[in-house]
């Protein structure tokens, strides 16, 4: 597996979309509101690399994973943390998470935070895993219940 970054010599946005979308897919139905991947395009993708520091992961030519990472004031989002389900189970969260670190450690920042729906209690338990803990509960707008939790990971 390669890692590689997204920039404007990248051509595969509609593949990347698929991943995304394919990644996200067991959400449908599971979280409301529903989530901001079904509102992705192919351009849309291309800005968000454009305006934020994304990867994908490369299972020799096909599209495995992606990630990307916006620096914040205090800390490093990360956001569509994505993997291909047939390509679950194989390390390339870690390998894309790893990268996540490394970007926030290039830019001075200590911590990485993410968000997850409430619902997705699995996604929870693999970030816990993965060194993050529980910061905060959020709503999204016209929501009177918690739909979604912060969880942050303290770099070493």
């Amino acid at each position: 597996m390669t890692l590689q970054r997204l920039d404007d010599g990248f051509d595969r946005w509609d593949e990347l979309l698929e991943l995304i979308l394919a990644s996200f897919a067991y959400m449908n139905g599971l979280i409301d509101p529903p989530s901001s991947a079904l509102s992705l395009t192919p351009q849309s993708l291309r800005e968000k690399a454009r305006g934020e520091i994304g990867y994908i992961a490369f299972d020799d030519d096909q599209l495995a994973g992606c990630i990307f990472c916006r620096p914040e004031p205090d800390n490093l989002y990360i956001g569509k943390l994505a993997i291909l389900p047939s390509e679950q189970g194989k390390g390339i969260g870690r390998r894309l998470l790893a990268v996540g670190e490394a970007t926030a450690r290039e830019r001075g920042l200590d911590v990485l935070r993410l968000e997850t729906r409430i619902e997705l209690t699995g996604n929870h338990a693999t970030f816990a895993s993965w060194g993050f803990l529980k910061t905060a509960e959020n709503r999204h707008a016209g929501f009177d219940r918690t739909t979604s939790i912060e969880m942050r990971k303290i770099l070493t």
